[in-house]
């Protein structure tokens, strides 16, 4: 069924009994050329797409993934209300300044939009902000206007829709419980739902990486954190964009519902726990007070916590491994989200033709025996702290 106005039409006069599922719920077959572990753990997150990044081997592929956010919606026919309301990024010091232009220059020779703005400009599009007598005065912010946010769980759905409807088959509820491997190529897996037998074997298990990669005897540079978000009630429209605190970790949008729907840093532990701890809740929760005190009077309404694949410099990895025909996709850290349609034509494009897409070249598994990292924080080969 192709979605339009003449469908939403005819089905509402016709009582709403007419839709089909969007994705067939597939029966896995004994073998496939290619399987896919995971892959769409997108449903829950912060929901904020952008591609303001410092580093060459950053930027191309956030802007790809983001000039594929921008068609996504007629790519698949559905909806995932994909709004560009802009990233501001806020500084509050002489340095912050200086870096924040410097980013912004390098952005601006990739082709990539970006705005400095004073004190004034942030002002006049922020108001709300706590300007006056600020522990951390607010002198500026970068501003990508193109950046934005998108609906996850319609991410999600579309995505798997569009897959269903090209013959791939979806199968749910099917662990992957080991990997056969032989003479050092992958031959399938084992699941609890049998063993499928497949030529090429791509992971993109998020913060499960390490354990699933364990299966096939690889050690890879990746510690699994948890990350918590949190949304509260609802409110009439208040933020237009996304806003970043500079002086912390603090990240704050405002739903399609009315709710804030904001996060901060991830635990500084090693956990495979979907659930957080109270001092990050704490610390977070004072960076939104600090940045606009109003946010005190508001409930919170819900939270949660993910786990996190953070790698050892804070990028992705998108590359073949040591087994022959198993394929990495992971080391997302709390980013991946805005990735998501870069990062599956890349490894599509990856698994095809056994080599790496241009875009994504810097994304090598050897990089930390190299010494070619890809920094973007610069806190070294620390994953808590990136």
């Amino acid at each position: 069924m192709r979605y339009s106005l003449f469908t939403l039409a005819r089905q509402a006069l016709t009582g709403h009994k007419g839709w089909t599922p969007q994705w067939r719920d597939a029966e896995p077959r004994d073998s496939y050329d290619v399987v896919i572990i995971g892959g769409g753990n997108v449903g829950r997150n912060t929901t904020i797409v952008r591609s303001n990044y410092l580093l060459p081997g950053n930027i191309p592929f956030y802007e790809w993934s983001l000039k594929l956010w921008e068609g996504l919606e007629q790519d698949f026919n559905y909806n995932a209300m994909v709004s560009q309301r802009g990233v501001v990024n806020l500084y509050h010091s002489d340095a912050q300044r200086d870096a924040y232009a410097r980013r912004g220059n390098a952005m601006r020779l990739h082709g990539v939009d970006a705005e400095l703005l004073d004190p004034e400009q942030v002002r006049t599009m922020l108001p709300f902000l706590h300007f006056e007598n600020a522990r951390f005065p607010i002198r500026g912010g970068l501003l990508q206007r193109r950046a934005g946010t998108v609906r996850h769980d319609a991410v999600a759905w579309g995505y798997a829709r569009g897959a269903s409807d090209r013959g791939v088959d979806i199968v749910q509820n099917c662990e992957v419980t080991g990997l056969a491997i032989t003479d050092g190529r992958i031959a399938g897996v084992e699941t609890t739902r049998g063993t499928i037998r497949a030529g090429k074997i791509g992971m993109a298990v998020a913060g499960n990486t390490s354990r699933v990669a364990a299966m096939a005897g690889i050690r890879l540079p990746i510690e699994s954190h948890v990350l918590q978000a949190f949304v509260t009630e609802g409110l009439k429209p208040l933020i237009p964009g996304v806003i970043t605190f500079g002086a912390g970790h603090f990240y704050v949008s405002q739903s399609d519902k009315g709710g804030l729907v904001f996060g901060g840093d991830i635990d500084g532990y090693n956990s495979y726990a979907q659930r957080g701890n109270l001092p990050v809740v704490e610390d977070v929760c004072e960076g939104g007070m600090a940045l606009m005190p109003m946010i005190g009077r508001v409930r919170l309404l819900r939270s949660w916590g993910g786990i996190m694949d953070m790698s050892m410099d804070g990028s992705p990895i998108i590359d073949r491994t040591p087994v022959e025909g198993l394929y990495l996709n992971a080391g997302w850290c709390y980013g991946g989200f805005k990735a998501t349609p870069a990062s599956g034509w890349c490894f599509a494009h990856l698994i095809a033709k056994n080599e790496a897409h241009p875009v994504a070249s810097a994304y090598r598994l050897d990089r930390f025996a190299t010494g070619a990292v890809i920094d973007e924080k610069g806190q070294g080969a620390q994953p808590n702290l990136h």
